[in-house]
């Protein structure tokens, strides 16, 4: 038999050994040789089954995910690798951000910085000079965006216990508001960037031609017919989160920098439902200023407490959904990690009713993310993690048995393969 066929009736031979490049994570325990992890290396090669280098951890709290993620982020920047944190809700990466250098940028009631999740990004540069095809290409790559994210925004809220529905009426509103607010549908040789107040002024101020274009009778069917969509936007303008994403970006970000951190800390005493708002905002934002980087422009962009966000139902499980998948890039060419963490595998299925395709999204979620880093878990999220992912019983085993004993221990799922880990820190700064 082959190599591949051997561990199945003699358990004791390891799974074949990654190659030695990349950051030098820690011990895998299987083979006791120094266990490495090189995601777009590993993409590149035939011997390793990867399709894509975006990883996600699970955990339950105090198990070692942040330590694991920050050892990554720091050991990687000796390959040319920068760290961009979307969202540090508890300040986790403060101390790796000041060991660097840097300062984290603080977002939250009250304060200065100010973020536009309607970024246009690297887009807007060079519009004028565009062909009609071009202009239209990025139109349609920029709109798309802002129809993800505004669609999350409004499914977010509740009437009652169920979501707001964001439907093809809505959709078509949407589109048209934007397409007027940027200059897109008069011709303009250049678009102008436009914030979530100035589309929800437009909604609640209909024009006559958005009357029509939406295809209502009058200015009061429009208004009657919109309702819930101007009401659901409008909690970024007047609600919890006013003056944090309701303007255009004042923050400057270093992209020479070798880390740089937008914190949250300071939302948290609005809750886990206000926070969450604030990651789709920030992971939107991050896409924009991503989707047209190069390969030779490596970053990982952090996506700290995902629980949060897929939570908040459907709409905004597709927001992460098309987030996660800027690692390729226009044209397949970006050098980005996605890098998202949360609790354990069963927060994808909160999202939605079992079943449902919120839970279906959710679950291909974990095909964009070829890296699976699952810390110690308690025994009783056993099934889910066998119903998700396969793992069979001597991995559960690892997760539930051995992991939980130590921090830093993890089963590391490199595409179909599986490796025992102990991630080792520096004894001087901890990562």
């Amino acid at each position: 038999m082959t190599s591949d066929q051997a561990p199945a009736l003699w358990p004791f031979i390891s799974t074949p050994g990654l190659p030695p490049t990349g950051a030098q994570m820690g011990i895998d325990q299987l083979s006791g040789s120094a266990f490495h992890c090189d995601p777009f290396g590993w993409t590149l090669r035939d011997d390793v089954p990867l399709t894509n280098p975006n990883i996600f951890s699970f955990g339950k709290p105090g198990t070692g995910k942040s330590a694991t993620t920050k050892a990554f982020c720091l050991r990687m920047m000796d390959f040319g690798y920068r760290t961009l944190i979307l969202g540090d809700p508890k300040d986790e990466y403060e101390a790796l951000v000041n060991y660097l250098g840097e300062v984290p940028i603080t977002l939250g009631p009250g304060l200065q910085a100010r973020v536009n999740p309607l970024t246009l990004g690297p887009m807007a540069h060079g519009w004028e000079n565009l062909t009609r095809e071009e202009a239209r290409t990025r139109a349609t790559i920029v709109f798309s965006r802002w129809l993800t994210l505004i669609r999350g925004l409004v499914g977010s809220q509740k009437i009652g216990q169920a979501r707001v529905p964001f439907g093809p009426t809505d959709e078509v509103a949407v589109k048209t508001v934007l397409a007027q607010l940027t200059g897109y549908s008069a011709g303009a040789t250049k678009i102008v960037e436009t914030t979530i107040p100035a589309v929800w002024n437009a909604l609640n101020n209909p024009t006559p031609e958005l009357v029509r274009d939406c295809r209502y009778p009058s200015e009061r069917d429009f208004l009657d017919g919109s309702r819930t969509l101007r009401d659901s936007l409008s909690q970024l303008v007047t609600g919890t989160l006013a003056g944090l994403f309701d303007d255009h970006t004042n923050i400057g970000i270093d992209w020479s920098a070798p880390i740089q951190s937008l914190s949250l800390s300071r939302l948290e005493p609005l809750g886990d439902e206000a926070v969450g708002i604030a990651l789709m905002c920030l992971n939107s934002w991050g896409r924009g200023m991503r989707e047209v980087s190069s390969a030779k422009d490596m970053w990982i962009s952090v996506r700290d407490e995902a629980w949060r966000q897929l939570r908040l139902g459907p709409e905004a499980v597709k927001s992460f959904d098309a987030d996660l998948r800027v690692s390729r890039g226009v044209g397949g060419q970006s050098g980005d990690i996605q890098f998202a963490v949360a609790h354990k595998p069963s927060d994808l299925l909160s999202a939605g009713d079992t079943g449902s395709q919120a839970q279906a999204i959710a679950k291909d979620l974990l095909h964009l993310c070829d890296i699976k880093i699952l810390h110690g878990q308690k025994p009783a999220v056993a099934n889910e993690l066998d119903m998700l992912l396969g793992l069979g019983q001597m991995s559960r085993d690892i997760i539930t048995g051995w992991a939980p004993q130590g921090k830093g221990r993890a089963l590391w799922q490199v595409g179909e393969q599986n490796y025992k880990v102990q991630t080792v820190l520096h004894p001087l700064n901890g990562h």
